[in-house]
């Protein structure tokens, strides 16, 4: 089950293109907590997930995923993916690890 849709947004000279990204609600499988997500980036979308001792775990894990997915896609490293405002972040927190990657307001709050 979704429970939160992100709309990024890949600019270019003919049109603005959107990648979506979906997050699911947290599910017990094998003897652990997961959690699914999608980034459908215009190419070839990708299906994913996280896992954690428990549920709350599972979803932290996988937004933050998600934050080093777009921290090193080839859009971004290309300046040309954005979320409200060009160079403003994306709104996923990322982990220490990798902090030195952020930008704009995703700088600001979790930097």
């Amino acid at each position: 089950m979704v429970i939160g849709t992100r709309v990024l947004t890949i600019r270019s000279p003919d049109a603005d293109i959107p990648v979506p990204i979906q997050l699911c609600a947290p599910e017990y499988a094998d003897g652990h907590w997961i959690c699914r997500d999608t980034i459908a980036w215009p190419e070839q979308p990708r299906d994913s997930f996280g896992a954690g001792v428990d549920a709350l775990q599972a979803l932290h894990l996988t937004m933050q995923k998600i934050g080093i997915d777009l921290y090193v896609s080839d859009a971004h490293k290309a300046g040309i993916l954005m979320w409200d405002k060009p160079g403003a972040g994306y709104g996923f927190p990322l982990p220490k690890n990798g902090r030195d990657l952020l930008i704009g307001m995703d700088e600001v709050f979790e930097g």
